[in-house]
């Protein structure tokens, strides 16, 4: 399912939380979403780690640690609701 990071700075990159995360275990993948007008980051992103023991560590090592001048909202990711 993967890992939601939310409060994240502007300026952090995919290539940031790939190093912060895998620090935790390995990053499989990495979801940065950007705003559809402006380009810039939406303030937060999706991280796909190999297991769920290593995201599990990543929750409990990341969530509410202050990170580029940010407190981190680490969490289980949720299944995308339906729109209407």
């Amino acid at each position: 399912m993967g890992v939601y990071v939310g409060n994240l700075s502007y300026d952090v990159t995919e290539a940031d939380l790939n190093g912060v995360f895998a620090e935790h275990g390995t990053v499989k993948r990495v979801t940065l979403p950007t705003d559809r007008e402006t380009g810039r980051v939406r303030g937060f992103a999706f991280v796909d780690l190999n297991s769920d023991a290593e995201e599990q560590a990543a929750i409990d090592a990341l969530d509410g640690a202050e990170w580029m001048g940010r407190d981190l909202r680490v969490n289980k990711a949720k299944p995308r609701e339906p729109r209407n």
